[in-house]
């Protein structure tokens, strides 16, 4: 039963979903948590390692999900669901787009979408945020900073400097990012454990 919940979920997802991997974590984040398949900080894990390994990110935490709850089968199941709704308008859309793509009704909705898809971005990413740094308190928790009981200065650090970087040099690869946040994680996470 845990498989078909798996494929409906991730099926959900897929099809309501625009924009890419990351405009699908507030979804990911509200059904993975509801259905308690995974802690926040289990999630936050995942959506890092989605992140960092070769392949789409949705298709990447599909995986990771689906394994974590029903093995190999699980993992098909819920892959099968994040990616079956886009393979299935992408068939539609490429016998169509071409009569429709100058329909004033379909040039609406794009900029219609267009704006929704940066809200969920950065709606995902100030949730990751905050659970990084403030320890999973919600956004509103940022109006009483003074009262904040745990704030990761290294987490906060690390992102500064890789935000900076990212800044300095525009035109480095985001491989590099990716490498320089790794290694600083571990610099400031094992090889220097008394920051806060």
């Amino acid at each position: 039963m845990i498989n078909l919940y798996l494929f409906l979920t991730f099926f959900k997802i897929g099809l309501f979903t625009f924009g890419g991997g990351y405009a699908m974590i507030p979804m990911i984040q509200q059904d993975i948590l509801s259905h308690g398949w995974l802690t926040q900080q289990q999630l936050i894990d995942f959506i890092a390692i989605s992140e960092s390994t070769p392949g789409p990110f949705a298709v990447n935490i599909a995986t990771f999900v689906g394994m974590s709850q029903s093995g190999v089968v699980g993992a098909v199941c819920a892959t099968l669901g994040v990616v079956l709704p886009s393979f299935l308008i992408i068939l539609i859309v490429a016998k169509w787009f071409g009569r429709i793509q100058e329909n004033i009704y379909v040039k609406a909705v794009f900029y219609g979408l267009r704006p929704a898809v940066v809200a969920l971005v950065a709606s995902a990413a100030l949730s990751i945020f905050t659970a990084i740094t403030l320890g999973g308190l919600s956004p509103h928790a940022l109006l009483y900073f003074w009262t904040l009981p745990h704030i990761s200065w290294r987490a906060i650090l690390i992102g500064v400097i890789v935000f900076a970087v990212s800044r300095w040099r525009k035109k480095l690869h985001p491989i590099w990012l990716i490498c320089i946040s790794g290694a600083l994680g571990f610099v400031f996470h094992a090889a220097l454990p008394m920051i806060p």
